[in-house]
C-alpha cells in the first residue's frame, strides 16, 4: 500500500513523536509498504491532498494535533483509513478532566482532582485546592509528563499552576496516591501484559527522563504483582477504552495505593513507539515483535474504515 506516515507537529512532545516515526516507518517499509514522511508543522495544507492519494495514514503524533482529532477528522474528510481512535474519542481521552469524567460514568476509580483554567478572578491559593499535599499538577492536555509538577508544600502550589498556565494550559490538580505505578495497553478487544513502572533511584514521579532516557525507569512486563490485581488493571483499561469509544489501541496509567486499590489516571489514544515506549514492551510480552504491531495496527485500522463506511453509507465496502 501506498502510506503516509504522519509525525511530528507543533506540540512540546515534538521530539518523541519523530523519534517514534524512524522506527514506524521501518517497519512499514520491511512490510512492503511505499511511505511518505509528512510533517503537520511545514506540511499542513498537505494532508488532505496526501490522504486522498494514500491507501493508509499512518498516525504518530502526541499532543495537539493527533491526539485531539483533528488529524483524524481530516482524514476523514478526505476518506483515508488510518490507525486508532477516531475525533470524538481523541478529544475526550486528550482532555483529562473530560475523560475523568467519563471514568466516573461508568464507575472507575480515579484519583481527586480539581480543574484550574487561569481566567481572571479564579482562586489560586492552595486553600482553594480542598485536597492535601502531596498533589500533582499537570496540563490538562499534555503528555509525556511535561510542565508536570509535584507539590510537596502549600508554598509550591502557585507556582505549579503558573508553570501550566505558562504552557497555554488549563491545569489538572490531582491528588496523590502513593503506590504502585502500573500501565496496561489494549490492542483491539484485549488487554496486554500489565507493565510495573520503578522510577530511577533519585526521581519522584515518572518524569520525561524517566519515560524516554536510556537510563530512566526500569519497566517491568508482566508486572510482577498478584494475579488479582493484574486482572483488575486489565479490566479497567478496557473498560476505559470502551468508556471513551476508542478504537484499535489504547494505553491507561494507574496508581495503586497501599490497600492494592488501582486508580486510573489517564488513557493514551496514540500510545508512544520509541524503542523504549511502553506499548511495543507489551505487545512482544504477548508474543508480538515491532513489525507484527505495526501490521495489526494498519489491520485494524482498515477494519475500522470499512465500519465506518458501513454505517455512513448502509453498505459494505469490497
Amino acid at each position: 500500500m501506498h502510506m503516509i506516515l504522519i509525525a511530528g507537529g507543533w506540540s512540546s512532545e515534538r521530539e518523541v513523536s519523530l523519534s517514534g516515526a524512524r522506527g514506524i516507518g521501518q517497519a512499514l517499509t520491511d512490510l512492503g509498504h511505499q511511505v511518505r514522511f509528512l510533517d503537520p508543522a511545514s506540511e499542513f495544507a498537505q494532508i488532505i491532498p496526501a490522504a486522498r492519494e494514500a491507501d493508509f495514514a499512518f498516525l504518530n503524533l502526541h499532543g495537539s494535533p493527533g491526539e485531539d482529532g483533528l488529524i483524524q477528522a481530516m482524514l476523514e474528510e478526505a476518506g483515508c483509513p488510518y490507525q486508532g481512535a477516531g475525533p470524538k474519542a481523541s478529544f475526550l481521552a486528550l482532555n483529562k478532566a473530560a475523560a475523568k469524567a467519563v471514568y466516573a460514568e461508568v464507575g472507575l476509580r480515579s484519583p481527586q482532582w480539581r480543574l484550574y483554567t487561569g481566567i481572571p478572578g479564579e482562586p489560586r491559593d492552595f486553600a482553594s485546592v480542598g485536597l492535601p499535599c502531596p498533589l500533582f499538577v499537570k496540563p490538562n492536555t499534555g503528555g509525556s509528563s511535561l510542565g508536570m509538577s509535584r507539590v510537596a508544600a502549600p508554598e509550591d502550589f502557585a507556582p505549579a499552576l503558573d508553570k501550566v498556565f505558562a504552557l497555554g494550559q488549563a491545569a489538572l490538580v490531582e491528588a496523590c496516591v502513593p503506590g504502585l505505578e502500573l500501565t496496561c495497553a489494549v490492542l483491539d478487544d484485549r488487554a496486554l501484559p500489565v507493565i510495573l513502572i520503578r522510577p530511577r533511584a533519585g526521581t519522584v514521579f515518572f518524569d520525561y527522563e524517566n519515560k524516554y532516557a536510556a537510563d530512566g525507569a526500569e519497566e517491568i512486563c508482566p508486572a510482577p504483582v498478584d494475579a488479582s490485581l493484574s486482572a483488575e488493571v486489565q479490566r479497567m483499561s478496557l473498560a476505559a477504552h470502551k468508556a471513551l469509544g476508542i478504537e484499535g489501541y489504547s494505553r491507561s496509567d494507574f496508581m495503586v495505593d497501599a490497600a492494592g486499590q488501582p486508580y486510573i489516571l489517564e488513557t493514551n489514544t496514540l500510545p508512544g513507539m520509541t524503542p523504549t515506549s511502553l506499548l511495543p514492551k507489551a505487545a512482544k510480552a504477548a508474543g508480538m515483535d515491532f513489525d507484527a504491531l505495526v501490521a495489526e495496527l494498519v489491520r485494524l485500522g482498515l477494519a475500522a474504515h470499512a465500519r465506518r463506511i458501513t454505517k455512513s453509507t448502509g453498505r459494505v465496502p469490497a
